[in-house]
């Protein structure tokens, strides 16, 4: 009997224990529903959050783009208001006319030119070399088809200008001209006959304005140059002394230490001759030498006439010429021949 009562109350003990895991299984059960239906509200949660957010900065947005149309109109308002206060305004009849003046003498200004820029072409003025150094970049005008640069005629015109207006400040027995190039001596000699200007043909005496204890030695102010490269004893010198220096500059030159620099074709007679023509009449006319200046001819520092150089213009037209027709003339023939072989 006792063994029997053991038993059942084992029996009874295990159904209870039992019921109680069954109890716990469901409690955890439970637990877990509720955490998973916790889950999705909280995410809910965050969502409606970063969509207040984002509906907040719309609507800020919105404000600025507002604030800024405003803005931008009331800006316009009051430029259109100035506007109407210029319009309304009527300038008197003397400023007027002081302004058409002024405005004609500019226009006059820009118009003069020290040589009609057409004949600086007749004169060679215009033509560099093929190579072109990046100093001389700036008054290029473009490449000819033979691979020479040519000069825009506009920028030696206005150098010259302002070469000429500097030279105007110096007297004659301050300045001198350096010129080894055989093709401008003629020229050169011209130049200091009719202005008075030290000339140095050949060869510069190097150290001549920079060491005292020569016989030669003289002080100067300016140097005018013909080519910075065969004068460059006498750029040299003067880059010594710190004096200013205008120089005949061709594309391939450099043009460091040079103060003024007029653009041209520095190897030619005619171009040189020009030049310094150009340069002696400007010098005489602002020393008042109006009567000498007048008197100066062309011929006599370039070495050849008008008439000459007109004829040789004409020549080279009439040959340019022929040679486009007779370039034409090839060029048709291919295409006939083209279309010969294509139809056969």
């Amino acid at each position: 009997m006792p063994r029997k009562k053991k038993t059942e109350e084992e029996r009874e003990e295990k159904k209870e224990d039992k019921v109680e895991t069954e109890e716990e299984k469901k409690d955890t059960d439970v637990k877990q529903e509720t955490k998973e239906e916790a889950k999705p509200k909280r995410t809910r949660k965050k969502k409606e959050a970063k969509e207040k957010v984002e509906e907040e900065k719309t609507e800020k947005k919105i404000e600025k783009t507002e604030e800024e149309k405003e803005k931008f109109k009331k800006a316009l308002e009051e430029k259109a208001k100035e506007l109407e206060a210029k319009i309304d305004k009527k300038p008197e009849e003397k400023d007027m006319k002081e302004e058409v003046v002024e405005s004609e003498k500019k226009r006059k200004r820009s118009q003069k030119t020290l040589f009609p820029l057409d004949d600086y072409v007749k004169y060679s003025a215009h033509l560099g070399t093929k190579a072109i150094t990046p100093h001389m970049r700036p008054f290029v005008y473009k490449r000819r088809a033979d691979g020479l640069a040519v000069l825009n005629t506009n920028s030696i015109d206005e150098k010259l200008k302002e070469a000429a207006e500097f030279l105007k400040d110096f007297k004659p027995q301050d300045i001198f001209l350096a010129c080894k190039r055989e093709a401008g001596w003629k020229a050169a000699k011209k130049f200091s006959e009719v202005t008075g200007i030290k000339v140095f043909t050949k060869k510069y005496p190097a150290g001549i304005i920079t060491n005292t204890q020569l016989e030669d030695f003289f002080e100067v102010e300016l140097i005018i140059i013909c080519d910075p490269w065969l004068d460059k004893n006498a750029l040299n010198d003067a880059s010594k002394v710190k004096r200013p220096i205008i120089g005949l500059c061709d594309t391939n030159n450099l043009t460091t230490g040079i103060t003024k620099i007029i653009p041209c074709n520095n190897k030619s007679s005619k171009s040189l001759g020009l030049i310094l023509y150009l340069l002696a009449r400007e010098y005489l006319t602002a020393r008042k030498q109006e009567k000498e200046a007048e008197k100066l001819k062309l011929e006599d520092f370039t070495g050849v006439e008008e008439s000459e150089l007109e004829e040789r213009e004409e020549k080279r037209v009439e040959k340019s010429r022929f040679e486009k027709s007779s370039t034409e003339k090839e060029e048709k023939t291919e295409e006939i021949e083209k279309g010969a072989k294509e139809g056969v």
